[in-house]
């Protein structure tokens, strides 16, 4: 094909790297991580890895291949037992495993609405959703963010089966939802809830839904595995009735092989691990709250691990990022089009492992800088 015809790709990168918003894949840095979600350091635990060490040179065939799909050859023992076991820890009557979160949404929201139904979601809801939102035949309609009026409004003009999507605690935001209101509100327009809890689980036990035990008045909920858990994967949490709809006619359940058994251990093996550290979530709170100390004007909650501190001005915000790095401090600075232009913000990502040290010289660079 002549580089003519793909000359417009050119020129979109070209427009990226004039705004300085070009994305490219670079080795992982050296620093003080202030930019992952590994929110409880079970990435990097060592007792983790031996744990799960351990797991794996007593049953080497974990690690083998799944062969295909889960309604072919690549169901297991394994996948089956986690499934049990996760809908019993959320106190759910099924749940049904996905390779990743994003998958996990994709089949949510393109399978479940039909033709002549509606999605209602907020407007910083994850991109998955709304990638979702494009393969449905429903009809998609966004809320104002966490904004309880904006919502009913949109939910007084529906006819028809309606689907409300959000997420517990948005990972640009650093926010929660007003779950408790929102459940009121699906409730009283007989809408169904869908919960993403991605940022929340392990952050705040099992997530807002199963701290409130919303369990009955939510349609269902994602739980994902890459964050706080230092693992990889999700799952849904549904009813029987949804599980069963969602293996008969949810595409990216139904045409992907499987992941291996040592995925789906590790999963497992996460929840087992965190019953017995107790510690590590009380850590992460304690840097969050020293770090709320520091006097910084942030959108975020209080309790959130994803401080976001608003920077609308791109060069300021480029500044910032490099100073941190060159110090040592590994931040991520999100621009337009991921957040909305004139929102951007340097998105900071607390741990358990985080010092204090490590908080003050951070908080102290950006005032420097700001």
């Amino acid at each position: 094909m002549g580089g003519g015809q793909l000359a417009h790709f050119q020129q979109a990168l070209d427009k990226r790297r004039e705004q300085g918003i070009f994305r490219s894949l670079r080795p992982k840095l050296e620093g003080t991580d202030f930019y992952s979600n590994d929110y409880l350091g079970l990435a990097q635990n060592k007792a983790f890895q031996h744990y799960l060490l351990g797991q794996v040179q007593n049953n080497p065939a974990l690690l083998a291949g799944s062969t295909g799909s889960r309604l072919i050859s690549g169901n297991s023992a394994v996948a089956v037992h986690t499934e049990e076991f996760i809908a019993h820890q959320h106190q759910y009557d099924s749940a049904l495993l996905f390779s990743s979160g994003y998958n996990a949404n994709l089949a949510l929201f393109s399978t479940l609405p039909g033709r002549q139904n509606t999605i209602i979601v907020d407007e910083h809801i994850h991109r998955s959703v709304h990638d979702a939102c494009c393969i449905t035949h429903a009809k998609k309609i966004k809320f104002k963010h966490n904004d309880l009026i904006s919502l009913e409004e949109k939910l007084s003009k529906i006819q028809g089966n309606c689907y409300i999507g959000i997420e517990s605690l948005y990972s640009m935001e650093g926010d929660f939802a007003p779950i408790q209101k929102i459940v009121e509100l699906a409730e009283q327009y007989n809408a169904h809830l869908i919960v993403d809890e991605a940022h929340c689980f392990g952050v705040l036990g099992y997530g807002l839904v199963n701290e409130n035990q919303l369990q009955d008045r939510v349609l269902a909920t994602v739980i994902t595995y890459g964050k706080a858990l230092g693992a990889h994967g999700a799952a849904i949490l549904s009813s029987r009735l949804i599980k069963d709809y969602l293996i008969n006619f949810a595409s990216p359940f139904i045409y992907t092989t499987s992941a291996q058994d040592v995925q789906w251990n590790s999963v497992k093996a996460g929840y087992d691990f965190l019953k017995i550290h107790p510690e590590l979530a009380l850590e992460l709170q304690h840097n969050i709250t020293f770090f709320r100390k520091q006097g910084l004007q942030s959108p975020s909650s209080e309790s959130s691990p994803v401080q976001a501190i608003v920077i609308p001005d791109n060069h300021q915000l480029q500044l910032l990022q490099k100073t941190l790095s060159e110090k040592g401090m590994l931040t991520y600075a999100v621009y337009s089009p991921t957040v909305k232009e004139g929102t951007e913000r340097l998105r900071i990502c607390l741990h358990n492992f985080n010092t204090e040290e490590d908080i003050i010289e951070l908080a102290t660079t950006i005032r420097e800088i700001m």
